[in-house]
């Protein structure tokens, strides 16, 4: 029995749960991953309101879909940030009176992912997806010339400001999966080592992995599974190309995705450079037998053609560890 296949529902948040419920089935998920804006999942209502989160897991369930985890990415993304600015209020979704006031959207973030542990419990769940943003990204490039305490009051920013939620994870018994990726305090291998240490590898704090987002950066995706075994705590199934051609650059050249001149870009799962089989296999090394969570980003295809065709390609992939020696039959 292959692991559970999920959609990640934030690039379908423009669409009532309902309705992407419905479609999901339709293609053949087995559940969803929710994302916390548009009006899928209100994580503080979860929290406090029990029958709220029976409602949303309701909706669910009419559909034979079922949730394993929920994401806190674009609220997560304030807690570390720094500056907030216009980006931020772009993806903000906290009370309107306080979008373009920084430090009323960032108290919003972390109410918002304080409240995630005890929404999760009363939504069954034991692992919340998210963003945790960085204070030192704008350190990413070493000019003008940065100390190395620069970088390290960044990771110690980055722990004083997440410890107090990771105490309520830790409370409730829920883990909290970081998505690896630039722009975080984590986007590669050793960043994310060194986010481990800032917590004292404090069992709450995880990764969410997702390949694409290493792939870009030349960093391999199995590598970094076979790396930390006891922290991906979610996956997602996600594909990405360099299209490098002497022109263009892998910094991306400040243009949008879906740009033909872009040095890399998102593609749809199978479309792209990820090779899903060695990921299977380190998966399986690890013994991860959590969901496999599609988020499809492809600027250059239909996502209701990609999210069909992205649960195909995951249901050929995937295949579980073997439980013999492959010669144990050439023994007498």
């Amino acid at each position: 029995m292959g692991r559970p296949v999920t959609l990640f529902t934030g690039q379908w948040a423009d669409m009532p749960l309902a309705t992407l419920a419905e479609k999901a089935k339709a293609w053949g998920y087995d559940g969803l991953e929710l994302c916390s804006w548009g009006d899928h999942l209100d994580v503080p209502r979860a929290a406090e309101d029990p029958g709220y989160a029976r409602e949303r897991k309701a909706i669910l369930a009419r559909h034979g879909l079922e949730l394993y985890a929920f994401s806190i990415h674009l609220a997560g993304q304030f807690v570390c940030d720094d500056p907030i600015d216009s980006r931020h209020s772009a993806i903000y979704h906290g009370p309107p009176e306080h979008r373009g006031d920084p430090a009323a959207m960032r108290r919003w973030a972390i109410d918002h992912c304080t409240a995630a542990p005890q929404a999760a419990k009363n939504l069954g769940v034991d692992v919340v997806t998210g963003f945790t943003g960085s204070p030192i990204w704008h350190l990413w490039f070493a000019f003008p010339p940065q100390q190395p305490s620069m970088i390290d009051e960044g990771y110690q920013r980055f722990a004083k400001a997440w410890s107090p939620i990771l105490d309520e994870f830790g409370r409730h018994g829920v883990r909290f999966a970081l998505e690896v990726h630039p722009g975080e305090i984590a986007y590669d291998l050793y960043t994310a080592e060194r986010a481990l240490a800032a917590l004292d590898r404090r069992p709450e704090f995880g990764f969410n992995f997702d390949p694409s987002h290493l792939i870009w950066q030349s960093v391999d995706p199995a590598r970094f599974i076979h790396r930390f075994p006891d922290r991906i705590y979610h996956v997602h199934v996600k594909d990405a190309r360099r299209t490098l051609d002497g022109d263009a650059s892998i910094l991306a050249s400040h243009l949008n995705f879906g740009d033909r001149r872009r040095g890399w870009d998102f593609v749809s799962p199978g479309h792209g450079e990820v090779r899903f089989g060695p990921m299977m296999r380190a998966l399986n090394a690890i013994g991860y037998r959590g969901p496999l969570s599609v988020e499809w980003e492809d600027s250059g295809m239909d996502r209701e053609h990609g999210a069909a065709e992205a649960l195909r390609l995951v249901r050929q992939v995937d295949f579980a560890p073997s439980q013999v020696a492959f010669d144990a039959a050439f023994q007498q």
